[in-house]
Parts: C-alpha cells; sequence; structure tokens
C-alpha cells in the first residue's frame, strides 16, 4: 500500500544533482558544527524538499537517544503528508544509525544522502563509550523494508572534512 501511495506522489523521483548534494552535506557539516559548540556531538542533517533546493528542517545531534536524523525524521513526520516526504532528502554528515535510518523509513522520507560511513566513524570514535556504534548499514536495513528508499552514500568529496570534525572531537584534547 504505501508502495503504492509513493508510486502515485507528485514529488518526481529524479534525484539530486552534484552540486546539490555538495551544498546540502556542507550544510549539515555546519548544523554537525553547531552541535558541537552546543556541547553535543558532531552529528547534523537536513531535510530537502522534492525540488533539491529548499531546506525544510535542519537538526544537531541532541542525545544518545536523539539523534539528529531521528529527531529531525519525526519532526518531518508531525509536519509533512507521507507523500511529500516521499520525494524529500535526508542529507546527513554521517551514515544513519539502524534507529535513525528506521525512523527515516516509518517516517516516508523516500531518499538519504551521506558523506560518510558509519565504519569510518568506528574508527574515529575508537569505540567510545558515548557512541557505541552498531555495525548495521543503512542500506540493510532498507533492503529489509517494503520500500525502496534509494542512498547516495558515502560522499568523497565531503568525506574529509566530516572525518575530520569527527577525529578533533574523538580524539582531540577535548575528547569525551
Amino acid at each position: 500500500m504505501v508502495e503504492d501511495q509513493a508510486q502515485e506522489s507528485p514529488s518526481p523521483r529524479k534525484g539530486p544533482n552534484r552540486a546539490q548534494v555538495l551544498r546540502h552535506l556542507r550544510r549539515a557539516q555546519a548544523v554537525a558544527v553547531r552541535a558541537v559548540a552546543m556541547g553535543h556531538h558532531p552529528f547534523g542533517a537536513i531535510l530537502v524538499g522534492p525540488d533539491h533546493e529548499t531546506v525544510l528542517l535542519e537538526q544537531g545531534n541532541e542525545s544518545a537517544v536523539n539523534h539528529a536524523e531521528a529527531v529531525l525524521a519525526r519532526s518531518a513526520d508531525t509536519n509533512f503528508t507521507p507523500e511529500f516526504l516521499w520525494g524529500c532528502t535526508l542529507y546527513t554528515t554521517v551514515e544513519p544509525c539502524a534507529m535513525c535510518a528506521a525512523t527515516q523509513y516509518w517516517a516516508n522520507i523516500g531518499r538519504l544522502v551521506y558523506g560518510m560511513d558509519e565504519r569510518r566513524l568506528l574508527l574515529l570514535t575508537t569505540s567510545s563509550t558515548e557512541n557505541p556504534t552498531l555495525d548495521v548499514p543503512a542500506r540493510y536495513i532498507y533492503a529489509h523494508g517494503q520500500k525502496p528508499i534509494e542512498v547516495i552514500g558515502p560522499v568523497p568529496e565531503v568525506e574529509a572534512e566530516i572525518a575530520e570534525l569527527h577525529r578533533a572531537f574523538w580524539q582531540g584534547p577535548l575528547a569525551p
């Protein structure tokens, strides 16, 4: 039934171009930098409308259970219809964990773009007790669902700058 809704949606399934991908990932990175300035972990996410230009929501990490992507997806679910969200894209600095990927799935956000993958994050967090990374790729979560969530990532052009923020946070002088 959800697939039928998605196919009937007026939102095009044409994906973003490379310039849009890079611009939006860098904006998500700016949200992550702001999260760090507010005393939170360095994760940022934005929701972009079906036009691939309009930023509808942005969210930094809040806590161990209020990850940027999950909070953003719940807010999107509250404020937009499932049909509209199917044409939207969730941009995030790091590949969503299992909780966040599932929340995106249930919110009906049809596309994910991430800059750095979860396995690289694990190398940078060095198994920090503050970020016990699950080795469950978002693609794995979506492959076990009934909706074809499109996934773009990791994105090499921004991966190094995202990794540097995480390296500085998890391994630097202010490391948790």
